[in-house]
C-alpha cells in the first residue's frame, strides 16, 4: 500500500515510517521538517502541495501525525494551531475521500480530555479515563484543534464513508515535561507508565493495527497507552494514598526505586484506560510498568527513551 505519513521527520515518524516499509508499504513521508523519512517537504496546511501529493505518488492510504504539539504553544499563535491541526486535517481528509481511500488514521492525544478541573485534580478520586468520559472540555488551543480535528474524520466517515480510526496517544516524547520538575526526568515516565504512558515504538505499532483494522472499525476514537495495573475500585486509594496501592500489585517496586534513589507517585490523579483499543482492534501495547521493573531488577536499560535535550526538528536551528 502506497501511504503517507505526515510527521514524518518527528519522534513518531521515525520509528512508524521504517515498520511500515517492514511490512511492505510503501511510505512517502511529509514533514515541514527535513528527516530520512520525509520526501515532500512542506505544510499540511498548503492544500496544492497536499493534492499534488497525493497526485505524484499515488498514495492509498493516509497516516496523519504531524501537527503543532502542546510545548508550540509558546511559539506559535493560535492561527497556526487553527491552520495546521484543522485545516491541515481537512485537507488531508477531503484529499484522501477524493481518492476514493479506505482508510484513514489520525493521530490525536489524551490531553483533549484534560479539563482544567482533572488537571487540577479537584475530585477525592483518581478519575478513570475511557473513550465514554466527557464532556470535552479542552483547557488550550492544542487540546480544542486536535479535537475539531478529530470531529473532522468522523464527519467525513458519516457524510462520505471514509473508514478512519482516531488514535488519542498518552505521552511517549522524550524531553523532559515542560510543566512538572519534581522528579528526574526518568524517574517521572517510570511513574507515568502506571497509568499515562508509553512507549514511542507502541504508539508505532498501534498505528499499523489501526491501519489494517480501520475497514472493520469504520470509525472509532481509541485511547492509546500502557495498560494500567489498577481496577477502577482502586481509584479512591489511588489518590489518596497510590505508593500503597503500588506496593500492593509490585511489592518489588520500593524496594528497586529505592536502590536508585526514585520516588513513587505519592497520588494519581488520573488514568488511562486503552482497553477498548485492546477489545475492537487487538492492539495491546508491549511494555508496561512490570516490563519497566523487570529491566531495573536486570540492570537493563530501561523501555524509556529520556533526551532533556530533545528538540523537534521543526525547531531546530538549522530548520528555523
Amino acid at each position: 500500500m502506497r501511504i503517507l505519513l505526515t510527521g514524518s521527520s518527528g519522534w513518531l515518524g521515525r520509528y512508524l515510517a521504517p515498520m511500515l516499509r517492514a511490512r511492505g508499504h510503501e511510505v512517502t513521508g511529509l514533514d515541514v521538517a527535513p528527516g530520512v523519512d520525509t520526501q515532500v517537504q512542506g505544510s499540511v496546511a498548503d492544500r496544492a502541495l497536499v493534492e499534488r501529493t497525493f497526485g505524484e505518488h499515488g498514495i492509498e492510504a493516509v497516516i496523519h501525525a504531524g501537527a503543532l504539539h502542546k510545548p508550540d504553544i509558546v511559539r506559535y499563535p493560535a492561527q497556526a494551531f487553527v491552520d495546521v491541526n484543522v485545516t491541515g486535517t481537512l485537507n488531508l481528509v477531503e484529499a484522501a475521500v477524493a481518492a476514493g481511500h479506505d482508510r484513514f488514521v489520525f493521530t490525536s492525544t489524551t490531553s483533549l480530555m484534560i479539563s482544567q478541573g482533572i488537571r487540577d485534580e479537584r475530585a477525592d478520586h483518581a478519575v478513570w479515563l475511557d473513550e465514554t468520559s466527557g464532556p470535552i472540555e479542552p483547557r488550550n488551543i492544542y487540546g480544542v484543534t486536535k479535537h475539531a480535528a478529530e470531529n473532522l474524520c468522523r464527519l467525513a466517515h458519516l457524510e462520505q464513508g471514509l473508514n478512519a480510526v482516531v488514535l488519542r496517544t498518552s505521552r511517549f516524547f522524550p524531553e523532559e515535561d515542560d510543566t512538572h520538575r519534581t522528579l528526574s526526568g526518568e524517574n517521572m515516565k517510570a511513574n507515568e507508565f502506571l497509568h499515562r504512558r508509553l512507549t514511542v515504538e507502541d504508539a508505532a505499532r498501534a498505528h499499523i493495527v489501526a491501519l489494517e483494522k480501520a475497514p472493520d472499525v469504520g470509525f472509532g476514537t481509541f485511547i492509546v497507552s500502557a495498560p494500567p495495573p489498577f481496577a477502577r475500585a482502586d481509584v479512591a486509594e489511588l489518590k489518596r494514598d497510590s505508593s500503597a496501592v503500588i506496593a500492593r500489585y509490585f511489592p518489588d517496586a520500593p524496594e528497586l526505586y529505592a536502590a536508585r534513589g526514585w520516588t513513587l507517585p505519592a497520588s494519581i490523579g488520573r488514568v488511562y484506560d486503552p482497553g477498548l483499543a485492546e477489545r475492537r482492534m487487538g492492539w495491546r501495547a508491549q511494555t508496561d510498568f512490570r516490563a519497566v521493573l523487570d529491566a531495573m531488577a536486570r540492570g537493563d536499560t530501561l523501555p524509556l527513551p529520556h533526551d532533556a535535550a530533545y528538540v523537534s526538528p521543526e525547531e531546530q536551528p538549522e530548520h528555523c
